[in-house]
């Protein structure tokens, strides 16, 4: 496993529940603002980390869960998401501005 892709899981561990961050927010915290899609590569693979990763909580940069496809279940990012009290309309996060956390200022 990478260095990034480990990098990636410690900011997504930190995601507050019931708040989102965008594959671009990760890639700029770590300084890599260019690399939201090698974020979205280490997602795919975070089921596979040692530790619990809630990839459910990466969206991208307009609130839509591009990466409900690679849960095990299509369903279970949103399920996830509105079990933490996160209002959904179809694949969109409603109220996103509100919801989003930007790792750059919250981790520290």
């Amino acid at each position: 496993m990478s260095d990034f892709f480990n990098q990636v899981y410690e900011v997504v561990k930190q995601i507050p529940p019931g708040r989102v961050t965008s594959y671009g927010a990760i890639a700029a915290c770590l300084g890599s603002p260019g690399a939201a899609r090698m974020v979205g590569w280490a997602m795919n693979a975070s089921h596979s980390y040692h530790e619990f990763v809630p990839a459910h909580r990466v969206v991208n940069r307009n609130g839509l869960l591009t990466g409900k496809h690679h849960f095990d279940n299509p369903n279970a990012m949103q399920e996830l998401l509105e079990a933490e009290g996160l209002k959904l309309d179809g694949d969109k996060i409603l109220d996103f501005k509100e919801k989003f956390w930007d790792p750059g200022k919250g981790l520290g």
